[in-house]
């Protein structure tokens, strides 16, 4: 696969060169030009979503598995089925503090320092992270130290310590990131505009000092306790490893983790806020953050692709999209504007669209986002940026391929969120099948400028006119967060 890849990426290098020495010495032409590629005969590229083993341990995990013996390295990826969005409202940031803690608070019978130590002899890498819906454990190192480096793995997941003396340095540290959380407009923006979109639902929350303080270390073990199960965990191994030798290490270490029947974490579902609202973070700065968003889709929306090659020509193709083109090339509004739908795959995601504009420029940037949002809905898109965004969505889905490691972990996880058997098969097939009559009728869909929450984050005193110009109810969002 890898070598595959390689191939490909020198020939797109050396065709321009090729079409550079077309015209002969000294750049001569001679009546009719022949391509230097004109005698060359390629066979069709075919590309196959590599196969990955997916098999399951006795006591219920599932095991992702693909050699790849072309460096002496391990990677290994684990996911429990817990993440931020079952933590309380008054303990926000609790997800956090745990990913943390399991990381540098001791694991085994290994205190912090000597996880560290073990590591570093090792050159191992070894880091925890929380998401929305679970916690990640990622591993690398050199395939000889396998066996110690999967043993503190193992030991991670199934019996950290959660130091307290790095729980309450931990603490201090972001309470210290929420103190310093508004010396970013755009930090300001993200905040605001997903609390717009999702009120107090926990996709809407971010921490607060007092949230922080309440988590406690009995917290984390409750946590750890009702979700860490072998069968609400994920595991995925790449590299240079002997089969029947890995799986004899698996069940040393995991062998004697019992199953058992626990209730997965509660996905309370998203009630819409269709209200448009205007908020605006007044920020002494020469440039405004704008933000435009609204509830997007999740992963089970019919019209998924339609949606992607919609959002493509809008804000999502760089300098090939929409927004990029009038706001910076044609305007000069702007250095750059962009949109994505952020696919959700248990409830649905946002859709944002954005930018950061001169001062004296906001309202006119914000209402050209807004005209070009409501321009998808009026009239079909063109078949040339049609083609374009069709072509560009499936010549980059064979880079989603180019590490081995990053190809299971993408199996794994998409079977974690029930994703189609054959999403990954028919995903070329299905986006090439998109429609101008199909783009228009997703934006007519998924678009509604006249519900969006708009987020501006500057000196209000120098823009180029009253947000409350715009239409809807205009509210201040303070230090804290909350909207005024």
């Amino acid at each position: 696969m890898r070598r595959y890849i390689r191939y490909l990426l020198i020939l797109f290098l050396l065709l321009p060169l090729l079409a550079c020495t077309a015209g002969g010495p000294a750049g001569r032409t001679t009546g009719v030009e022949r391509s230097p590629l004109a005698g060359l005969q390629f066979e069709p590229l075919e590309f196959q979503v590599p196969e990955v083993e997916r098999l399951q341990l006795p006591n219920g995990i599932q095991l992702y598995l693909k050699e790849d013996a072309e460096l002496p390295l391990i990677a290994a990826s684990a996911m429990v089925g817990a993440g931020s969005i079952s933590v309380p409202a008054a303990a926000t940031g609790m997800a956090e503090l745990m990913g943390v803690l399991l990381r540098t608070g001791g694991a085994g019978d290994r205190t912090p320092g000597e996880v560290d130590e073990a590591l570093e002899m090792m050159a191992a890498n070894l880091g925890v992270n929380t998401e929305t819906y679970t916690t990640n454990f990622n591993l690398s190192l050199q395939a000889k130290d396998l066996e110690q480096g999967l043993a503190i793995f193992a030991d991670m997941i199934r019996r950290p310590q959660f130091d307290a003396q790095r729980l309450e340095l931990a603490r201090r540290q972001a309470i210290e990131g929420i103190r310093r959380q508004n010396d970013q407009p755009d930090q300001i923006a993200s905040r605001a505009i997903m609390r717009a979109i999702y009120g107090d639902h926990p996709l809407g929350r971010t921490p607060t000092e007092a949230t922080v303080a309440n988590v406690d270390r009995s917290d984390l073990l409750r946590f750890h306790q009702r979700y860490f199960f072998p069968n609400n965990t994920w595991l995925a191994i790449t590299g240079d490893f002997d089969r029947g030798q890995l799986l004899g290490i698996l069940e040393k270490l995991f062998g004697d983790w019992q199953s058992a029947e626990f209730a997965a974490q509660e996905i309370p579902p998203v009630m819409p806020h269709p209200e448009p609202l205007v908020l605006v973070a007044a920020k002494d700065i020469p440039q405004t953050t704008v933000l435009i968003g609204q509830l997007g889709i999740d992963k089970a929306a019919p019209d998924l692709q339609a949606v992607r090659v919609m959002n493509y020509i809008l804000g999502g193709g760089g300098f090939n999209s929409r927004l990029m083109r009038e706001i910076r090339s044609n305007r000069g509004l702007a250095y750059s504007a962009y949109s994505y739908f952020q696919i959700g795959r248990r409830l649905p995601g946002p859709f944002i669209a954005g930018t950061e504009t001169k001062t004296a420029s906001t309202m006119e940037a914000v209402r050209l986002m807004r005209e070009l949002i409501a321009d998808m809905q009026r009239q079909p898109v063109s078949e040339q940026e049609l083609n374009l965004a069709k072509e560009s969505l499936i010549n980059s889905f064979i880079f989603a391929f180019t590490d081995t490691h990053g190809i299971v972990t993408q199996q794994m996880r998409l079977d974690y969120f029930d994703y189609p058997e054959d999403y990954l098969r028919t995903y070329r097939d299905e986006v090439a099948a998109v429609s101008a009559e199909d783009v228009q009728r997703a934006a007519r869909e998924h678009l509604d400028p006249a519900r969006q929450k708009i987020v501006l984050v500057g000196d209000v005193a120098d823009f180029d006119g009253d947000p409350a110009q715009l239409g809807p109810p205009v509210k201040r969002v303070a230090k804290t967060g909350e909207f005024e």
